[in-house]
């Protein structure tokens, strides 16, 4: 048996939903979270979904509640399969040349369509973050930047590395994040996706690692281009590292930051010699800036 419940929620609260597993510790079995604007044409009025396995308790429904803006509804979906439920409310999402779908809905072939489970909904291409990223990917390339060589520090399911090494084919690229499970996340994506694993060109190499502290990321340096889709903290704390980790004439992209907070990230880099290079717009910018 299986229930969802739903809590009214903004656009913002609906973006900013935290992984599950930072939701609810301690609990060995969390929801599936998933945001959702069930109508185009009331754009602030987004609802959170939760999906569960068994019915929810006082302290799991408290917590949903308190991440939007509305009581909660609680509906029984039976014996059905309720990841696949959720996935079936992501809509696919188009950001530049790319197409971001659920196994529940087919890719385009008109565009570079990359499958993501909805089972770890940060990083599907859901949020602003991970759509603007791309977007910005697409955008460097059409705008003739060419790198070999690729790092995304806390990938996630891995989408952005994947989309870095479909723009540009012949590079190295090294995706690291701080959660084991996450990488072991990224590797099944990757296989589903077809990207090829390794060292060489045209390869994905993953990896566990706290920030830069990998004798593997160690090895690749200087970067021409380092991802970073993470928060605006440990996008200031990791400056100084990215900063040195950076090739001449390299870029680094930023995100998970708000728009109050790009500001701060910003003079972080810029007082280690980078250049902010496009500032982005919206709720949550992307930051794209560059090493002299």
């Amino acid at each position: 048996m299986s229930y969802r419940v739903t809590v009214p929620c903004s656009r913002a609260q609906g973006e900013a939903i935290p992984d599950p597993e930072d939701c609810f510790p301690g609990t060995d079995d969390p929801p599936v979270l998933v945001a959702d604007e069930p109508d185009e044409t009331r754009p602030d009025e987004w609802v959170i979904h939760a999906y569960f396995d068994h019915y929810p308790n006082g302290d799991e429904i408290a917590l949903l509640t308190g991440l939007g803006s509305g009581p909660p509804q609680i509906e029984k979906l039976g014996e059905q399969d309720w990841v696949t439920i959720s996935q079936a409310g992501l809509q696919p999402i188009r950001a530049g040349r790319f197409h971001v779908h659920t196994p529940t809905h087919p890719p385009d072939p008109q565009r570079i369509s990359f499958e993501i489970d909805a089972g770890l909904a940060f990083g599907t291409g859901q949020h602003a973050t991970t759509s603007g990223s791309l977007a910005a990917l697409d955008r460097l390339e059409r705008e003739g930047a060419r790198f070999r060589n690729i790092a995304d520090i806390g990938t996630g399911t891995g989408l952005l590395a994947f989309a870095a090494l479909r723009l540009w084919p012949d590079a190295r690229c090294i995706a690291t994040d701080i959660d084991p499970v996450a990488v072991d996340v990224a590797r099944d994506n990757a296989a589903i996706n077809g990207m090829k694993l390794g060292h060489g060109a045209g390869e994905l190499l993953l990896t566990a690692a706290d920030g830069m502290e990998s004798p593997l990321l160690a090895a690749r340096v200087p970067f021409d281009l380092i991802i970073a889709n993470i928060l605006a903290g440990p996008l200031i704390e990791l400056a100084p590292d990215f900063a040195n980790a950076l090739a001449g004439g390299g870029t680094v992209l930023l995100a998970g930051l708000l728009d109050t907070q790009a500001d701060g990230v910003i003079a972080a880099y810029e007082a280690l010699g980078l250049t902010s290079c496009d500032r982005g717009t919206g709720e949550w910018p992307v930051q794209l800036l560059g090493m002299a």
